[in-house]
């Protein structure tokens, strides 16, 4: 099978510890070819450990004949100008998300992209949960009937810490918003289908550092389903679920954990036919909740097999560099309507 050979921007943090071991190494279609991180002794531990060469600057590897498809995994703040210099040297680019700290800035990356005629795809690999995808597909042979209600939730404990570019708004664009927002927003989305307006609060409640750590974020969906989100960096890992929830006409799908960076989780569920008839007494039998259990597979190895196959098809990627852009204007709804205290359309 044809290789797509990979180079890594920004190897450190999340690349390393989920990305490369977990989705460019067990790739069918990708191999990993060169490393990139700003600090020397970073890229150095890295090349030695997944022997190939490192470099400290992003214009070096993308000199290496080698590499045909980058992943920027680097701070916020350089999306733009690394996806730009990538796409000018013909890689086909996978960004993490946020696509970039502006709508402007995502839709300069858009352009170049474009202009070069290489793939830019974004990183919610939240998409590939297995469960995630068969809950897309009951949704959408009508198991659960009309959809009315969807809940996501994202917590975690993240405090200050010294140099930590997510808790600097210059450097991340937002703390949780930025960080788990656009997760959860993104994947009610790809279950119930684009947000018309949203109503929000983004506060910050618990850290001392000039980010949120709390929001919550009201959805009315294009299909007149209501959504809510909430996500946090001060809520202590242990006591956090990662609910995620759709209630429908007829029935309801609950799990838990499926959100987040881990492959699995739980989801259980009620399907019914038909809801019953009306009792004002609400006197009923207990519900009955049946698992869902299906075969787990890593949501970063499906990720860059997805996109790994797009380049070698030629076609766009299945998640997009256009989904990226409509991400970052659903938060910039969802901060408006946090400074206005109305509802905003999208």
């Amino acid at each position: 099978m044809a290789k797509v050979g990979w180079g890594v921007i920004g190897a450190g943090g999340i690349a390393d510890r989920r990305t490369i071991p977990e989705g460019i190494l067990p790739a069918k279609n990708a191999k990993l070819v060169a490393v990139m991180d700003a600090d020397p002794e970073t890229a150095q531990t890295l090349s030695s450990k997944y022997q190939v060469p490192s470099y400290i600057r992003a214009a070096d590897l993308l000199a290496n004949e080698q590499v045909e498809a980058v992943y920027v995994a680097s701070p916020t703040y350089c999306h733009k100008p690394q996806t730009i210099e990538a796409a000018r040297a013909g890689k086909h680019v996978l960004c993490e998300k946020p696509l970039g700290l502006t709508i402007r800035e995502a839709e300069a990356m858009l352009d170049e992209c474009r202009k070069a005629k290489v793939n830019l795809g974004v990183g919610f690999m939240m998409r590939y949960n297995v469960y995630h995808q068969k809950i897309r597909s009951l949704i959408e042979k009508g198991n659960i009937g009309t959809v009315v209600f969807a809940r996501a939730q994202l917590t975690c404990w993240y405090p200050p810490i010294e140099g930590a570019w997510r808790q600097d708004p210059k450097l991340g664009g937002g703390g949780a918003l930025m960080d788990l927002t656009v997760h959860c927003v993104d994947l009610l989305e790809f279950l119930l289908g684009p947000v018309a307006e949203v109503g929000s609060l983004v506060e910050r409640r618990v850290h001392a550092y000039p980010v949120d750590d709390t929001n919550a974020v009201m959805i009315r969906f294009a299909s007149g389903a209501v959504g809510f989100v909430d996500c946090a960096f001060n809520i202590p890992d242990d006591a956090s679920e990662n609910v995620l929830e759709i209630q429908g006409s007829k029935g309801c799908i609950k799990g838990k954990m499926t959100i987040g960076q881990g492959p699995g989780g739980e989801v259980v569920q009620c399907l019914l036919k038909n809801a019953g008839g009306y009792s004002a007494s609400q006197k009923r039998e207990p519900v009955t909740y049946q698992p869902l259990a299906l075969s787990v597979k890593n949501t970063y190895q499906s990720e860059i097999e997805a996109f790994s196959d797009s380049v070698l098809k030629a076609v766009p990627p299945p998640i997009s560099g256009d989904d990226g852009l409509h991400n970052m204007k659903v938060v910039e709804a969802v901060k408006k309507s946090a400074k206005t205290g109305r509802f905003q359309k999208v």
